[in-house]
C-alpha cells in the first residue's frame, strides 16, 4: 500500500499546482451584465444585525483566485456570492466615509492567492501571464496591506510579474516576510530578493502607528528562483527583532497561513516575548475556510474563506486598553459577498449604492472577461452537478458526469480505439469546482476543470484484471493508514488545501444534521453555517448548511459490456502512469508492464472535455 500512499500524494500534487470590430456587441454585453448585477435574480437574504463597529476596524480578503465578477450562477449558494469587484470597491468607499463620520480608523487588507481560480485570471492569450490582466483591477483598490499567497509562487513568471508590475503600486505595503525571487540586479548578476517589503510601518488616519509583517506557511512547492524560509526561522533574522523592536499602537499581521492548526502562534510568540501587552490582530488565509481564534485576550485572528464568497469584518476597541492589562473587546464578522449585504452595512439602497469608481471596475472586468471571450457557450447544463453536494457516483456528481460520460465522449472524437471496449480512470481532484445548471461557457469550463492532462492507454487487458484496477488504487491497507498523516502533511507543505476544505464542510454538515437541514429549509438558503473558536456568531447572514459527500481519491467510467476475460483498452490520466504500473503488475504476475506498453491514447486533454460535451449533448 505504500505504491497508493505515493498515488494519493502525486494527484493531490497535480490538482493543486491550474475578425472584425466588436466593440458595441462587447459594449451591450457589459450594460447587459451591469443591469443584472444591480438587480439580483434571485431573492438574497440580508444580514441580521448590523455590524459593530470598534475605534479600530479592519476589512479582510484573502484568496480571491480570480473571481473578480463574483458568482453568477442562479443555483445556491451561488448567489450569496453574486457581488463583484466593483460592488466591493464601492462598498470599501462608503465604509470609509462611515469611518469618518464615526471618526474612527478602518484599514483594508489582503492575505494573497490572486492566480489561479478563473477566466479572468487563467484565460489569458497564448504568451500570456496569469492574472496579470485581473490584478491591474485590484491594484485599483485602497489596500493598506497585502501579502503573498502560494499561488503567486507555483510558476516563476507569475512571480516576476508580481515583482515587476503589481508589487511597485502597493509603494511599500506588499509584504512577503519570508518569500524571495532571484532576479538580476544592475550589474547583471543573479541576487535573491524579496518579492515585496519584508514589513512595514505606517500611521492611520488617526494617527495609530501600525507594524505589519506578511507572512507564508512553510510552503515547499514553489517554483525554481523562488525561496521560501521557514516561519520559525524568520522570527531568527535580524531584520524580524528590528522589525518589532519598536513598540507601535497595534500589530497588523497579514499572511497566508491558516490562524489554526499552523505557525501563526510561533510569529505571535515571538512579538509577544518582546510585547506582551500590544494589540495583536491577525489576518490568514489559505485553507479556504471561515475560522477565527484568539492566542490570548488581547488578540484576534481572522480568515475569511475563499473564491470572493466571503468578505472578512473585524474590529477592535483599542483606546480602552491603552495603559493597562486588560482583555480588548474584539468583534468578528464573515459578510457574504454580495450587493444586498453590501446596501444593508453601507445603509445604502440599490440606487444610491454604486459608485463611478465601483462601476467602472465592474465595466473594466467585463471587457476583460469579453476579450477572453469567456462566455463563448458550448452548450447548456440540464442541471446542477457537484463535486460534494450530491453523492458519487450519482446523476448530480460532477466526478459522474466527468468520468463516465465527458471522458468516455471526448476521447473518442476521431479515434481509431473507439470501437474497442474501454475502462477510463482519473483521480476526483481533477475537478475544481461544480458546475450549475443554465449557460456552461469558457469560463466555466476553466473554473471547473483547468487541468491540462493526456490521457494514456495499454491495450489487450482482460476485463477482470482492468477492472481492479480503480479499487486497487483507492485501497487502503493498515500501512497506508498509518502513512497518512504523514502523505497529509507532505500536501500541506506543498499547498493542497482540499483536505482541511472538505473536513470543514464535512463538519459542518455533520452539525447541522439531516432532521435540522428539513426544519429549516423553508426558511433559510444553501450557505456557510460556521462555527469557529472565537466568541459569540461569526455568520452575518443566516443559512442552511451544504449537504456534503465523501468522494474517492480517483474515479472511473461506468464498466463496458464485456465477459471477464475479453480484452478491453486501460485508459489512464498521463500523470499517474507509473503508480498505475506498479498496480497493474500486482494485480496479475502474466506480464511485466512497462511504459513500452504506454501510448496516447487520444490528443484530446482533460482541460477540453466538458466543453466538448456539453457542445455535442446540451445543445
Amino acid at each position: 500500500m505504500i505504491v497508493a500512499a505515493a498515488i494519493l500524494l502525486g494527484l493531490a500534487l497535480r490538482s493543486a499546482a491550474c475578425a472584425g470590430d466588436h466593440s458595441h456587441a462587447r459594449d451591450a454585453h457589459a450594460d447587459e451584465y451591469l443591469d443584472k448585477r444591480e438587480y439580483p435574480q434571485v431573492p438574497l437574504t440580508p444580514p441580521y444585525r448590523p455590524l459593530v463597529w470598534g475605534d479600530f476596524n479592519v476589512i479582510h480578503t484573502t484568496d480571491t483566485h480570480g473571481w473578480l465578477l463574483g458568482h453568477q450562477k442562479s443555483s445556491y449558494p451561488e448567489p450569496n456570492y453574486s457581488g463583484d469587484l466593483g460592488d466591493f470597491a464601492s462598498f470599501v468607499t462608503h465604509m470609509k466615509q462611515i469611518a469618518i463620520e464615526k471618526d474612527v480608523d478602518l484599514l483594508l487588507v489582503d492575505s494573497g492567492d490572486l492566480h489561479d481560480g478563473t477566466g479572468l485570471s487563467d484565460g489569458y492569450p497564448p504568451g500570456g501571464v496569469d492574472a496579470h490582466e485581473s490584478n491591474k483591477f485590484l491594484e485599483r483598490l485602497p489596500y493598506d496591506v497585502m501579502s503573498i499567497g502560494n499561488h503567486e509562487l507555483y510558476i516563476y513568471a507569475n512571480t516576476l510579474d508580481m515583482y515587476t508590475n503589481f508589487v511597485p503600486h502597493l509603494r511599500g505595503r506588499y509584504l512577503s516576510s519570508n518569500v524571495n525571487i532571484t532576479v538580476f540586479n544592475s550589474d547583471g548578476e543573479p541576487e535573491s530578493v524579496p518579492v515585496g517589503n519584508r514589513y512595514t510601518k505606517f500611521t492611520t488616519r488617526k494617527g495609530r502607528r501600525i507594524t505589519s509583517l506578511g507572512v507564508i506557511f512553510d510552503f515547499t512547492g514553489n517554483d525554481v528562483n523562488t525561496t521560501v524560509q521557514t516561519v520559525a526561522d524568520m522570527v531568527k533574522e535580524q531584520w524580524f527583532a528590528e522589525a518589532i523592536a519598536e513598540e507601535p499602537d497595534v500589530f497588523v499581521l497579514v499572511g497566508h497561513m491558516p490562524v489554526s492548526y499552523d505557525n501563526w502562534p510561533t510569529v505571535f510568540n515571538a512579538v509577544r516575548a518582546v510585547h506582551p501587552r500590544t494589540p495583536i490582530l491577525v489576518f490568514g488565509g489559505h485553507s479556504h475556510i471561515r475560522d477565527c481564534q484568539q492566542y490570548d485576550g488581547r488578540s484576534m485572528a481572522l480568515e475569511s474563506g475563499r473564491y470572493m464568497e466571503t468578505i472578512g469584518w473585524m474590529s477592535a476597541d483599542l483606546d480602552a486598553a491603552k495603559g493597562n492589562a486588560n482583555n480588548i473587546s474584539f468583534t468578528r464578522r464573515y459578510l457574504d459577498q454580495n450587493r444586498v449585504t453590501y446596501e444593508y452595512h453601507a445603509e445604502m439602497s440599490n440606487q444610491t449604492f454604486d459608485t463611478a469608481y465601483g462601476r467602472s471596475i465592474t465595466y473594466g472586468l467585463q471587457e476583460l472577461a469579453d476579450r477572453f471571450d469567456l462566455s463563448y457557450l458550448y452548450g447548456t447544463a440540464p442541471e446542477d452537478y457537484t463535486i460534494n453536494q450530491n453523492p458519487y457516483p450519482s446523476n448530480g456528481s460532477l466526478l459522474s458526469l466527468f468520468i463516465a460520460d465527458a471522458i468516455p465522449y471526448a476521447l473518442s472524437i476521431n479515434n481509431t480505439r473507439d470501437s474497442i471496449p474501454a475502462v477510463f480512470i482519473t483521480n476526483s481532484g481533477s475537478q475544481r469546482f461544480n458546475v450549475f445548471k443554465g449557460p456552461f461557457n469558457k469560463n466555466d469550463q476553466l473554473t471547473a476543470s483547468p487541468f491540462t492532462d493526456s490521457f494514456l492507454y495499454i491495450a489487450n487487458i482482460s476485463f477482470s484484471i482492468a477492472n481492479q484496477v480503480l479499487p486497487a488504487l483507492n485501497g487502503a491497507g493498515a500501512n497506508e493508514r498509518r502513512k497518512r498523516n504523514e502523505i497529509e502533511k507532505e500536501l500541506w507543505s506543498r499547498g493542497v488545501v482540499d483536505i482541511r476544505y472538505r473536513a470543514w464542510l464535512e463538519e459542518m454538515d455533520r452539525r447541522a444534521g439531516m432532521g435540522r437541514r428539513e426544519t429549516m429549509a423553508g426558511n433559510l438558503t444553501l450557505g456557510y453555517v460556521t462555527t469557529d473558536s472565537c466568541p459569540g456568531a461569526g455568520d452575518d447572514t443566516l443559512h442552511m448548511a451544504l449537504p456534503y459527500y465523501s468522494i474517492p481519491d480517483f474515479i472511473g467510467s461506468n464498466p463496458p459490456n464485456v465477459t471477464d476475460d475479453m480484452s478491453v483498452d486501460l485508459v489512464f490520466v498521463d500523470f499517474i502512469e507509473a503508480q498505475l504500473l506498479g498496480i497493474l503488475n500486482g494485480l496479475q504476475n502474466g506480464k511485466n508492464y512497462t511504459t513500452a506498453d504506454v501510448s496516447l491514447y487520444s490528443p484530446t486533454l482533460a482541460n477540453a472535455a466538458l466543453g466538448l460535451y456539453a457542445q455535442a449533448e446540451w445543445n
